[in-house]
């Protein structure tokens, strides 16, 4: 499988939720496109570190003003991730990422924008993540993912040898489903600037965000990556997805175990159980593809390509994905049950077996 060819056709969350007619969908889209000043606002109050991004009208980039002339002369060259922001409800968003500002200019122009309806923010980009994590913190604790590499990792869910590491915290331990003192280290450090104790910030923050605080923590869905050269950074907080998970708990230290060789252990990307019959479908297997309702969609890993069949299926399962990838986060919202990571489901199963997904504890068991 060509996994650059299919990564370069995933789209962002708030798509795949408008390609669902997610009916949270309009709000999480714009909840996405502010969520820089957000951070923004986050850093002035607690000291929240972020990829802060240089804002501007893309009328500026557009008529080539000398306010973005000079900026080309400064910072021309430093890789960047180039995000057009829409300032009206509806218009789509633009993005590219790993381009030099200068290279990111020709990208702009083949957009073919109404200049005038959007924002511009040049996203500083580094090529040496050390770690990146996606999580959510509820009132239970706080649940997610870390990995070494860069976080579309974990959210588009395609890794290659280095796999995530599912981790919880219940206010008082950490627990990681694989022993790994670094990413602890890593994970207390991305907690500490969550934790805000001082009565007067919780306040401010209320008023101005009007957020959720549990035991002194901030809520919320969250994603970090941290570099060799630039430290740590907060690249996504969205509210209204940590509103709905906040009755997420993930076990981290509960681990399947296999007990004979017709069960395949993953992990759960989404709660429930069923039972059907085996379709692996690989990418150039999708278009003109029939799968019956009640079969289980198999396949290395869900792009939104996969769509109508995930909502057609009875259940979902993936040889990578993580807990929270957004395929992970689709299914849930689909209500289906899904097992993500299991390695090599699309090699140990065959079309036509009969499965029972435990969505649950993350097992497939074949029947």
């Amino acid at each position: 499988m060509d996994l650059v060819k299919l990564y370069n056709r995933q789209v962002s969350l708030p798509e795949w939720l408008e390609k669902m007619n997610h009916p949270l969908a309009s709000k999480i889209r714009t909840e996405d496109n502010d969520k820089r000043p957000r951070m923004g606002i986050l850093n002035k109050i607690i000291g929240l570190p972020y990829d802060k991004p240089v804002r501007m009208s893309a009328r500026e980039i557009a008529n080539n003003t000398f306010e973005f002339q000079k900026f080309l002369e400064e910072h021309g060259s430093e890789l960047c991730a180039l995000r057009l922001v829409p300032k009206e409800e509806g218009l789509p968003k633009f993005r590219n990422r790993g381009f030099t500002v200068a290279n990111s200019v020709p990208w702009f122009f083949e957009q073919k924008i109404d200049p005038n309806k959007y924002i511009a923010e040049i996203v500083p980009h580094s090529e040496s993540p050390i770690w990146s994590t996606i999580f959510v913190v509820n009132a239970h604790g706080i649940f997610g993912e870390i990995i070494k590499g860069g976080h579309n990792l974990l959210t588009q869910g395609f890794y290659d040898e280095v796999k995530p590491i599912t981790f919880s915290y219940d206010w008082n331990d950490w627990k990681l489903s694989e022993e790994n003192a670094e990413a602890v280290t890593e994970l207390v450090n991305i907690a500490k600037y969550l934790f805000v104790k001082d009565l007067g910030k919780q306040q401010e923050l209320t008023k101005e965000l009007n957020v959720n605080l549990f035991n002194n923590y901030l809520g919320g869905y969250f994603e970090t990556v941290s570099h060799d050269d630039t430290g740590l950074w907060f690249i996504d907080y969205n509210r209204i997805l940590g509103d709905l998970y906040s009755n997420y708990i993930c076990e981290a230290h509960k681990v399947s175990v296999q007990s004979d060789n017709k069960i395949l252990i993953g992990q759960s990307g989404s709660g429930g159980s069923a039972i059907g019959k085996v379709v692996i479908i690989s990418p150039n297997q999708i278009t003109g593809t029939v799968i019956q309702a009640g079969d289980v969609l198999v396949c290395n890993m869900t792009s939104p390509d996969y769509l109508p069949l995930m909502q057609k299926a009875v259940a979902v399962i993936t040889d990578l994905g993580g807990i929270l990838s957004h395929a992970a986060i689709v299914c849930r919202e689909l209500k289906k049950p899904a097992v993500v990571g299991t390695k090599n489901a699309t090699q140990v199963l065959k079309d036509g077996d009969l499965v029972e997904v435990d969505g649950d504890n993350g097992t497939v068991r074949i029947i």
